[in-house]
């Protein structure tokens, strides 16, 4: 709209009356333009919104209903079929009232009666700028939705494209770190000595857990998340591929369906190695055994087990050993906010851990103390 002197067209058949309308509204300043039929005043409707030009804008629109031809309601319809079409101002000489509701339905954004000797033309002028204000209240509030809309758009191509980087990260971390673990495999078999042989399946089983995370995360459909019974399933399967896996023909899981996040994953699989291979290790001495692997829900808590047929309490501490895998539990326990217990009751060894499926709140105390 040109904000100095906006533009009126009047259409209306009756040529007089359209005087009293010019030298009335262009002393309001208003811009008056005449066309005499419904016809006219369609082509110059178009005309304006084809040159674009100021000098042929039409910022609003009076029409008039009866007219010869096209009358005011047929034109009116025409009208508000014209892409971006000026708002219209419907004005008769009659009293129905069903008029103005066919005008007013119809599209029309004001009505009014006129009559023949002008009197009516200040109200048309309230009219022409009430129309004039809504008509930029309509474009502003398209703009902000087209904004908004923008504005969705781009923040769900940047999410796509943010999720797209995380996947392809968590794809090449995993490869990388299941490229050590399998060199740490190979590495293991050819080792001579025993003691090398099982350090090396353990960082071996430690870095599989990490590695097995991200690769959920790359194939998962949410990022956010690791569904643990399958992941637990994939790492026990990667500890039967080890260097001992013929002592873990027996290693079974039963898990629920429970999501959490991937750090906490990490540190879920990181004990289950550190508890599974101290079974193959200690439970066992004369050969292989069953270990179980068990993880429930209770509520907001998940419990945690891994348990074997072996000697328990009765083996006697490997003096060759560092004492590693209990602080490794000891620390993921702690980043779990879990308890670890040992069953009193279990033949063999049955070590439980307890915690919750979200992030402690700050500050709470845990316990946690390795086997």
């Amino acid at each position: 709209m040109n904000q100095s002197t906006p533009t009126l067209l009047y259409i209306d058949d009756d040529d007089a009356l359209a005087r009293l309308v010019d030298r009335g509204l262009t002393r309001r300043g208003y811009r008056v333009v005449h066309a005499a039929s419904g016809e006219e005043g369609l082509e110059r409707i178009r005309r304006a919104g084809a040159q674009g030009s100021i000098e042929d804008s039409i910022d609003v629109v009076a029409l008039d209903q009866y007219m010869p031809g096209l009358d005011g309601l047929e034109t009116l319809e025409q009208i508000m079929a014209i892409p971006d079409a000026p708002p219209v101002v419907f004005v008769t000489a009659s009293q129905d009232s069903s008029i103005a509701v066919t005008a007013l339905k119809a599209g029309a954004a004001d009505y009014l009666v006129k009559d023949v000797h002008g009197d009516f033309i200040p109200l048309l002028h309230v009219a022409a700028d009430g129309a004039l204000r809504q008509a930029e209240l309509q474009r502003a509030r398209e703009e902000a939705e087209a904004e908004i809309h923008a504005s969705r758009d781009r923040y769900a191509a940047l999410a796509a494209e943010r999720e797209l980087l995380l996947r392809e990260v968590n794809h090449r971390v995993g490869n990388s770190l299941q490229i050590i673990a399998s060199l740490l495999h190979l590495q293991a078999s050819s080792a001579a000595q025993d003691e090398v042989k099982a350090a090396l399946t353990n960082a071996m089983g430690r870095v599989a857990a990490v590695a097995q995370v991200h690769r959920r995360l790359y194939t998962s459909q949410d990022l956010k998340s690791v569904v643990l019974n399958q992941y637990l399933d994939s790492l026990l399967e990667d500890l039967r591929r080890s260097a001992e896996g013929n002592r873990m023909s027996r290693l079974t899981l039963k898990a629920e369906p429970i999501e959490i996040d991937p750090d906490r994953a990490v540190a879920v699989g990181i004990i289950v190695n550190e508890l599974v291979m101290n079974a193959v290790k200690y439970a066992y001495p004369d050969g292989a055994g069953p270990i179980h692997v068990e993880l429930i829900s209770r509520g907001d808590d998940l419990q945690l087990s891994i348990s074997d047929d072996g000697v328990g309490d009765n083996v006697k501490a490997d003096p060759r050993s560092t004492g590693m895998g209990q602080r490794i539990v000891a620390a993921m326990a702690s980043k779990l906010d879990a308890t670890v217990e040992r069953d009193p009751a279990h033949s063999g060894t049955r070590i439980v851990l307890k915690f919750g499926r979200v992030p402690a709140v700050p500050g709470k105390t845990s316990t946690a103390a390795a086997s």
